[in-house]
């Protein structure tokens, strides 16, 4: 069988590859958020560091995580972030032992624990957050304020995706 110029290594047509079908594009968008990504992780080592020099980065999410949806059980953290629970387990302890965030009886099952983020969590929390916004605004200053919601609704369509593939 001749294959046509057009087939991919594995049989199917460039048209069938969704990379293909949207052409460079797709590989910007590969690019561009794997050069933010890398901006974020380091972003978030510096914040973590300002709210604790002991905290982890991957720590500073789950203060993120608290102070919006108020308390949560180790299992609800650990599937919003997509991570094992030994994982959550290992960065609440830390988080329990830097007095970020405490624990209560589940009330709805005594068996089970909800985290909060504790007074001086919060404070902590809510200093570096304010400048990290801050930092976002002057950023965004020469912005239109529409180009900053499309922005803001993008990005949130695109972390929707994550939702949909579990």
């Amino acid at each position: 069988m001749h294959k046509n110029s057009t087939d991919s290594p594995n049989g199917a047509s460039a048209v069938d590859d969704p990379v293909e079908a949207f052409g460079p594009e797709c590989l910007d968008v590969e690019r561009e958020l794997a050069v933010f990504l890398r901006r974020a992780r380091a972003s978030s080592g510096e914040m973590a560091r300002q709210v604790h020099p002991d905290l982890e980065p991957a720590a500073y999410g789950l203060l993120v995580r608290l102070e919006d949806a108020g308390e949560q059980r180790a299992t609800e953290l650990a599937g919003y972030f997509g991570v094992g629970k030994a994982t959550i387990s290992r960065q609440l302890q830390a988080l329990l032992q830097l007095g970020l965030v405490d624990r209560r009886p589940d009330p709805a099952d005594r068996r089970a624990s909800l985290v909060h983020l504790t007074p001086e969590g919060r404070r902590r929390f809510t200093r570096v957050r304010d400048a990290r916004r801050l930092s976002y605004a002057r950023k965004l200053a020469a912005w239109d304020r529409r180009e900053i919601a499309e922005l803001a609704r993008l990005l949130h369509r695109l972390n929707s995706l994550a939702d949909q593939e579990e």
